[in-house]
C-alpha cells in the first residue's frame, strides 16, 4: 500500500491544480472573450455593416432594410448559415482531438487566434471596407464570423458554466452543438448539456424570440 501512496498523492495534486486551472479561467477568459467579441463585431459593423459576433442581429438589420427597400449586404444573409457550419466544423476539430472540458481550451483558442490573425492580414492587404457590399468585405465579414463561432464554442465546450458573450447567439451555439452531439455515436462532449440543447423547445424558442 504504502507503494501507491505517491501515486495517489500525485494524481491528488493534479485533480488539484486543474481544479484550480480551470478556477481562474472561469474567472479571466469570459471577459477577456467579450470584450474580443465585442470589438470584432463593432469594427465588422462599422466598416463592413455585418454583425460578426451577435450574428443574430443581422435578422434585425435586414428586416429594417427590406423594410425601406434598400440594399441587403450578402454579407448579413451569409453571417448565420456561416456561423452554423463554423460551429459544427469546431465540434468536429474538437472531437477529432480526443481532449474534452478545459483541455480544449488550448487548442480552440489557437483556432480563434489563426482566424482572427488572418482575418487582420485580409484587412491590411485587400482593404475590403472600401467596397462594402463587394466579394472581398463579404469574405472578410465570413472570416470574422467563423473566429466568433469558434469563440461561442470554445466557451460552451471547455467552460459550459462560464456566461456566454452573446445572448440570442449563444442560445444559436447551444442548437448547433446540441445536433452535431446529437448525431454523433461517440460520447457527446457537452454531455448533460446535449439534449437541452438540441430539444425543440429551445429550438422554437430561438425562433420566437427572433419574431
Amino acid at each position: 500500500m504504502s507503494a501507491m501512496e505517491p501515486t495517489d498523492v500525485n494524481a491528488e495534486a493534479g485533480t488539484s491544480h486543474g481544479a484550480r486551472m480551470s478556477s481562474r479561467s472561469e474567472l479571466w477568459l469570459p471577459t477577456l472573450l467579450s470584450v474580443i467579441a465585442g470589438m470584432v463585431d463593432v469594427i465588422g459593423f462599422l466598416s463592413l455593416g455585418v454583425f460578426t459576433a451577435h450574428v443574430t442581429g443581422n435578422i434585425v438589420v435586414i428586416g429594417a432594410l427590406l423594410v425601406r427597400h434598400n440594399r441587403v449586404n450578402p454579407a448579413q444573409i451569409l453571417a448565420i448559415p456561416v456561423f452554423i457550419l463554423a460551429v459544427a466544423a469546431t465540434w468536429l476539430i474538437a472531437k477529432a482531438s480526443g481532449r474534452r472540458g478545459t483541455g480544449l481550451m488550448r487548442p480552440l483558442l489557437r483556432l480563434q487566434f489563426l482566424l482572427i490573425t488572418g482575418l487582420l492580414i485580409f484587412i491590411a492587404l485587400i482593404k475590403p471596407s472600401a467596397d462594402p457590399h463587394g466579394p472581398m468585405a463579404t469574405i472578410a465579414a465570413m472570416i470574422a464570423v467563423t473566429a466568433m463561432a469558434c469563440q461561442f464554442a470554445l466557451l460552451r465546450l471547455s467552460l459550459p458554466v462560464a456566461p456566454s458573450t452573446a445572448v440570442m447567439t449563444g442560445n444559436l451555439t447551444n442548437a448547433v452543438l446540441g445536433l452535431v452531439d446529437a448525431s454523433s455515436r461517440s460520447q457527446p462532449l457537452m454531455e448533460s448539456d446535449s439534449k437541452r440543447a438540441s430539444s425543440p423547445w429551445l429550438k422554437s424558442g430561438f425562433i420566437r424570440k427572433e419574431c
